[in-house]
């Protein structure tokens, strides 16, 4: 944890995490500081990397992604050129979505986000499992999310 931020930083960005859209007056209303300095602490924020991009929460199942799976990959050999060539492989795969180097029994750990059991199955056996240097793979189908922030806070 970091010792430079005080409370109403922290509470500048709780707010921010719940709406990125937030005015400047509406966000220091809600920190109880004056506009000026509000933006001043946002700016703070963004330059020293706490802050780092703004985006919109996008709801997947109604863009027709809405069935994920997890996959732990196992590479034949976790030598620097295997590694760097697997995760530019699946950088060009739009079906991933987020891509995790582990610690443990596999390698990456996966999250895939399709339209159906049909096009995952098209997505693993004519993609994924070609990619050079794949040993194993194992999937994992979540029944819901349970929790979910951004990025912690506290």
């Amino acid at each position: 944890m970091t010792e430079t931020l005080d409370e109403i930083d922290r509470r500048i960005l709780r707010e921010l995490q719940q709406e990125a859209r937030l005015t400047h007056q509406e966000l220091s209303d809600r920190v109880g500081l004056s506009p000026s300095p509000c933006a001043r602490r946002i700016r703070r924020l963004e330059s020293e990397g706490y802050i780092t991009g703004y985006s919109a929460r996008i709801d997947e199942a109604k863009l027709g992604f809405g069935f994920n799976v997890f996959i732990s990959v196992r590479l034949d050999r976790q030598i620097d050129d295997r590694l760097v060539a697997f995760e530019r492989e699946i950088r060009r795969f739009p079906e991933i979505v987020d891509c995790w180097l582990m610690t443990g029994s596999f390698d990456y750990l996966l999250r895939v986000a399709v339209s159906d059991l049909h096009e995952f199955e098209r997505f693993l056996t004519g993609r994924l499992t070609k990619l050079p240097g794949v040993a194993s793979l194992e999937s994992s189908i979540p029944i819901r999310r349970v929790k979910f922030i951004p990025a912690r806070l506290d």
